[in-house]
């Protein structure tokens, strides 16, 4: 389950990283990671396909949502080891520097 606590947007965002990165998954799969109804889900799908190219397949597992492999960005996202290091990094941190890696970690973790 991702973080609990997100905001609407946050969760949105998380959304479209999660697309890009697996290319397609179910509206329960999302609600399941999460902690939300799969109802919530479709609104953000909703919402997010009026500035993104999101196409919604309807099916008999739950349906889902996929992002066409050309409108995928190709940005990259932390590996669980190198998130894993970064975070043992920030115990080292202070001040600005902490606050820049916080940022890196929120910018490029999917947890």
């Amino acid at each position: 389950m991702i973080e609990d606590g997100l905001t609407t947007s946050e969760r949105r965002i998380r959304i479209i990283q999660i697309l890009n990165l697996r290319g397609q998954e179910t509206m329960q799969n999302l609600a399941d990671e999460f902690g939300v109804t799969s109802r919530t889900i479709r609104n953000d799908i909703n919402h997010l396909s009026l500035s993104y190219p999101l196409e919604t397949i309807r099916g008999r597992y739950g349906g889902g949502v996929r992002v066409p492999k050309e409108s995928r960005t190709k940005q990259k996202y932390l590996k669980p080891e190198q998130l894993e290091l970064l975070r043992r990094l920030s115990g080292c941190l202070s001040g600005s520097d902490l606050s820049i890696m916080n940022s890196i970690i929120k910018d490029f973790a999917l947890n």
